[in-house]
C-alpha cells in the first residue's frame, strides 16, 4: 500500500470564466486526489481532475448557506488523512471573503502541509472585464472591497466610512442590501454618483446595469439583475463605454 500523505492546497477559480484561472491552479486540480468544490466555481475545471480524484460539491451561497463551514473544514482534513492532496477549489480568490484563512486555521491544527494559490477576485476581475477602472488619476486613489452584510445580517459598518471617501467601493455579497446601500448614499448626499451592478460576470448569461445611486434600481428591474452580483460604487463608473449614452439620457429627462 502507497503512503498517505496528507496536503491541502486552496485554489482560487477566478470569478467564473474557466479560462481566468491560472496555470498553477489547474496543475493544482490535475495533482488533485480530492476536489472540494464551491457553488460559484465553474464546473468545466473539474475536468482537468484525474479519473481517480474524488469530487465533492460543497456549494455555499451568500445569504442561503447549503454547507456548514465547520464540515467543511472537518471534510478537508478528514479527507486530506485518508487520501492525501486535497484541493479546495474556491469562486474568486480564497482570501477575499473566501473564508480561506478560516481553512487554514482549522487545517494547520493537524500539522498538515498547506498550500494557496492565488485567485482572480470578481472584485478586481469582474470590474476589469466591463472596462472600469479601479483606480484612475485624479478620480480615484483607491479601492475598497466590503462585504455586502456581516454575519449577523448587519450592513457592513466599513460602508459607513466608505460612503463618505472618494475611493472606488466594491459590494460583494451585497444585493440583498441595494435598497439600503442605496438610502446610505442618498442620505450622505451622493445620489448622483454612478453605480453599476454585474450579475454572473464573464460568464455567457453575464447582465449588467448601469446608472446613479438615484436612478439604478430602474435599471435593475429593467435588466432583471439578481444574485450572484457585485456592486461597483464610484465616479470610475462613469469611465465604463455605455455611461456617457447613459448620462445623456438623464440629462435630456431633467431638461
Amino acid at each position: 500500500m502507497s503512503v498517505v500523505k496528507p496536503f491541502v492546497t486552496l485554489v482560487g477559480a477566478g470569478p467564473g470564466d474557466p479560462d481566468l484561472i491560472t496555470l498553477k491552479g489547474i496543475k493544482a486540480i490535475k495533482d488533485a486526489d480530492v476536489i472540494l468544490y464551491d457553488a460559484l466555481v465553474n464546473e468545466e475545471l473539474l475536468t482537468y481532475a484525474k479519473e481517480s480524484c474524488t469530487k465533492i460539491y460543497v456549494g455555499k451561497r451568500a445569504e442561503r448557506l447549503s454547507t456548514s463551514q465547520d464540515y467543511i473544514n472537518k471534510l478537508l482534513v478528514d479527507y486530506a488523512l485518508t487520501h492525501g492532496h486535497v484541493v479546495r477549489l474556491k469562486g474568486g480568490d480564497p482570501f477575499v471573503f473566501g473564508r480561506g484563512g478560516e481553512e487554514l486555521d482549522y487545517v494547520r491544527q493537524f500539522d498538515i502541509p498547506t498550500a494557496v494559490v492565488p485567485g482572480i477576485s470578481s472584485s478586481v476581475g469582474l470590474t476589469g472585464l466591463q472596462q472600469i477602472p479601479l483606480t484612475y488619476r485624479g478620480i480615484s486613489e483607491s479601492f475598497w472591497v466590503i462585504t455586502g452584510s456581516t454575519s449577523d445580517g448587519r450592513l457592513s459598518e466599513d460602508l459607513y466610512h466608505a460612503v463618505k471617501t472618494n475611493a472606488t467601493v466594491v459590494v460583494l455579497m451585497g444585493y440583498s442590501k441595494l435598497q439600503q446601500i442605496i438610502e446610505l448614499y442618498q442620505n450622505n448626499g451622493r445620489g448622483y454618483l454612478p453605480i453599476a451592478l454585474i450579475q454572473n460576470g464573464s460568464l455567457k448569461n453575464e447582465r449588467l446595469a448601469i446608472g446613479t445611486i438615484d436612478t439604478i434600481l430602474e435599471q435593475v428591474h429593467k435588466k432583471l439583475l439578481g444574485v450572484p452580483a457585485i456592486i461597483v460604487l464610484g465616479e470610475v463608473v462613469e469611465k465604463h463605454q455605455s455611461f456617457q449614452k447613459l448620462k445623456s439620457e438623464i440629462q435630456h429627462l431633467e431638461a
